[in-house]
């Protein structure tokens, strides 16, 4: 069973938030590289690695992050959804932040998730990752919410963080699914919203509606789903992916390809890719997993237990890797 430390259950969760800012500041944990904007590329997604008993590996989470940087990431992106941030809770959350910061030591720029719960509850992730120097925030709103609450969350978050700003724009159960009108309000008249993160279905039309209809307010249109658009987004104009990290120099290879106008080398490494695509469709979430088999973390269990995966499947996803060796960059 988890426990938490005496202080912090003595404080409240607003104190809580002051007291590890605090900390961040006194230790002289400097503000992030904010002259690296504008961003582009790939923002791969650590996962959360979980020991068998459940708790957080801050070990393995380390190695993760420089796996990250040695598959050539251009950027990280810690907690969202393929981090599991829902099974973390803020004390953990508030931790495993400032060990990615501390740990990147300025690699790369850092993009931090502050959902919250109430537009109050974000305000204070956005803070504090001011406070350990990221360079970017990430938010995913609460479902359900009219225009006007999500105004206010998105301009909590800016006023709390004055780090510029991605809108996660996600289908429900899981998010909820915005016109791209009201994002290009939110960049037009919210300081620091500045860019978007699109992964409704369909991504691609989004991503077109949101850059035709921009005026200049919006710096950038990152995909997500894992890259499995990434060829269509990229022909739209998009200015990134943020996939979750377990083939992260394979998505960058792909997107190095595009960058360069190779559509031939583009189009063979999506094909490489397409088995893991389904795979992944099939066993949503199975990043942890490829990561134990490459041997970056220690345990693939998710927080609430293995993967639903048999002998089939495991042997197939052995064998999906095996072929994508020859993309990979990072070997054990």
């Amino acid at each position: 069973m988890r426990t938490i430390p005496n202080e912090i259950r003595r404080s409240s969760r607003r104190g809580f938030f002051q007291s590890v800012a605090g900390a961040a500041a006194a230790s002289g944990v400097a503000a992030g590289a904010r002259s690296k904007e504008p961003f582009r590329g790939v923002f791969t997604i650590p996962s959360t690695p979980f020991r068998q008993d459940g708790e957080i590996d801050i070990p393995s989470f380390r190695r993760l992050v420089d796996f990250c940087v040695a598959c050539g990431a251009h950027g990280l992106v810690f907690p969202v959804n393929a981090s599991e941030w829902t099974a973390l809770s803020d004390e953990e959350r508030i931790k495993l932040d400032q060990v990615l910061v501390e740990h990147n030591a300025g690699r790369l720029p850092v993009v931090i998730g502050v959902n919250g719960s109430t537009p109050e509850n974000a305000a204070r992730f956005a803070a504090h990752a001011r406070g350990i120097g990221a360079d970017a925030v990430i938010a995913m709103p609460p479902r359900d919410l009219s225009p006007t609450v999500i105004f206010n969350y998105y301009r909590k978050i800016s006023e709390a963080g004055r780090l510029p700003v991605f809108i996660q724009d996600h289908d429900a159960p899981v998010g909820t699914n915005m016109p791209a009108e009201l994002m290009l309000k939110l960049c037009r008249e919210i300081e620091h919203v500045k860019y978007v993160k699109e992964e409704t279905s369909p991504s691609t039309l989004k991503t077109t509606a949101i850059l035709k209809g921009d005026t200049g307010v919006c710096r950038g249109v990152f995909g997500g789903a894992g890259g499995r658009y990434l060829i269509e987004e990229h022909r739209r104009g998009s200015s990134g992916q943020m996939p979750g990290c377990h083939v992260t120099d394979i998505v960058v290879a792909l997107w190095n390809a595009l960058e360069k106008g190779d559509k031939v080398r583009a189009t063979h490494i999506y094909k490489e890719m397409a088995p893991l695509f389904f795979f992944e469709t099939q066993l949503s979430g199975c990043y942890k997993e490829v990561l134990y088999r490459r041997g970056v973390i220690a345990c693939p269990l998710k927080r609430n237990g293995a993967m639903p995966m048999d002998d089939v499947a495991s042997r197939y996803l052995d064998e999906i890797l095996k072929d994508l060796e020859p993309l990979m960059t990072w070997k054990k």
